[in-house]
């Protein structure tokens, strides 16, 4: 069956970062409760996960108000410093280009839900254009209101952004947060994107339809172009 519309997680699927992201987190780790954070702990409490829920993580106890703010700050100027310092990573993920292109030029429903705040989208729409595939009034971010992933409020929210139930929509999401909530959402096909050491867990784990390597590797044939 396929989908009318494609709704895309930023970080780990059109942006390559888990490695910039991780650094991050290290040092906030380590300010917060003197320790690095494990592999097991990025994939089950970092990664897709909202900026307010990591740090409550991390301190052992809800962060809320100034010193939220405060610390996602830090966090995310950690984040965008480590982008803009690393030479050639401020540029999509493989095959997303091309992918883009292919959907705008189909005239294929589109949007982003990330876990990012508003300060990161703002960065990656200013480095990487990202206004040239998609209306900035639809993007779905961490706004400090609704839930943030595993919960399916983002999913839903941009879902209504492109005008669709979320049943005629693909996902494509990296983060196990992310892809249970499309699950939640009841998103009609969640496309999975990692290494090939993690396709077997998103597959059978986790919900995806299908796992690719790459953008270059997305299942055209699941979205009506």
């Amino acid at each position: 069956m396929r989908s009318r519309g494609i709704i895309f997680d930023f970080n780990g699927v059109l942006f390559s970062d888990s490695d910039l992201q991780e650094k991050a987190w290290q040092v906030m780790a380590q300010r917060l409760r003197g320790r690095e954070m494990t592999a097991g702990e990025f994939a089950l409490h970092m990664h897709g996960r909202a900026n307010a829920y990591v740090l409550g993580y991390l301190a052992g106890r809800a962060v809320t108000g100034v010193e939220l703010a405060q610390l996602i700050e830090a966090k995310e100027s950690l984040f965008r410093d480590l982008c803009l310092k690393t030479p050639g990573r401020l540029v999509l993920s493989a095959g997303a280009p091309e992918l883009l292109e292919w959907l705008a030029a189909g005239g294929v429903p589109r949007t982003i839900a990330t876990s990012s705040g508003i300060s990161n989208v703002e960065f990656f729409i200013g480095q990487l254009h990202l206004d040239r595939w998609f209306e900035l009034a639809k993007l779905v971010y961490d706004d400090g209101v609704r839930p943030g992933k595993p919960a399916p409020d983002m999913y839903l929210a941009a879902a209504a952004n492109i005008g669709l139930d979320p049943g005629g929509c693909v996902v494509v999401e990296d983060a196990v947060s992310g892809v249970m909530a499309a699950q939640a959402a009841k998103i009609g096909c969640i496309v999975g994107i990692a290494a090939s050491a993690d396709h077997a867990r998103l597959l059978t784990s986790e919900g995806a339809a299908v796992v690719i390597g790459t953008l270059r590797d997305f299942p055209r044939e699941r979205v009506s172009a």
